[in-house]
């Protein structure tokens, strides 16, 4: 899995903590990591983007961005207002495949959800995933409504014949309601693929070192983690 392709089932789901979270368990296991931001919006030139708030978490891993827009908005409409030219999915790719040809792990973080556009053809993280060869992994909403978004992302990975690696909870609330205990099991079920994991809330607001001891407890070994998805819906459930 030299390039692994995170996006999120929509905006304020988690997904760059998720990243980071992914990054400083595959670094604590040895692997020399980067990580590419395919669009930054809303971010001035000076200011730091999700690809270095990785950095900060994880430490130890190589950022990297396509392009970033100063507006807080789609790539596409963000690119269009700005005057600059836009990202399009074989961008992202050649990016991602010369960053695999010097780290172990490359992670390929997205702009809001899978089929948010980059470009004024249409072309979306789904195609960049498409042309690397690359499976995809959903930061997914722990609560009420996360169902029919997360099946909806599933079914477009499928249908593009793209691997969705799994699923994982980009927020899990100190206190969770019924509805999020209840999606612990039903995620993968809509899903048709395994939770990998469920990040705390607040998780990205730790200090780094302790971040980083962490990130592995909260991903499933297929991710370089050790948590355990049954141990975890027994704990919840009671």
């Amino acid at each position: 899995m030299p390039v692994l392709v995170i996006t999120g089932t929509g905006t304020e789901v988690g997904k760059t903590v998720a990243t980071a979270t992914v990054a400083a368990a595959a670094v604590a296991a040895g692997r020399s990591v980067a990580v590419l931001k395919a669009a930054q919006t809303g971010v001035r030139p000076d200011e730091p983007g999700d690809a270095d708030e990785v950095v900060r978490l994880a430490g130890g891993v190589t950022a990297s961005e396509v392009a970033r827009y100063p507006e807080p908005l789609a790539p596409a409409t963000a690119a269009r207002r700005a005057g600059r030219a836009p990202v399009r999915p074989h961008d992202i790719a050649e990016a991602a495949a010369k960053l695999a040809t010097e780290h172990d792990l490359v992670l390929v973080e997205g702009a809001g959800g899978l089929l948010v556009r980059f470009d004024a053809e249409g072309g979306t993280l789904a195609d960049a995933a498409e042309l690397l060869g690359a499976p995809v992994l959903v930061v997914a909403s722990a609560g009420l409504g996360t169902l029919n978004t997360t099946e909806l992302t599933a079914r477009e990975l499928r249908a593009r014949g793209l691997d969705l690696l799994g699923i994982v909870i980009g927020s899990w609330p100190d206190a969770p309601d019924l509805a999020s205990r209840c999606n612990l099991a039903d995620l993968p079920d809509v899903a048709a693929a395994p939770l990998l994991g469920a990040l705390p809330a607040g998780a990205g607001a730790l200090p780094p070192a302790a971040f980083r001891e962490a990130a592995p407890r909260w991903l499933a070994p297929r991710l370089d983690g050790t948590w355990d998805a049954d141990a975890f819906r027994a704990r919840e459930a009671g």
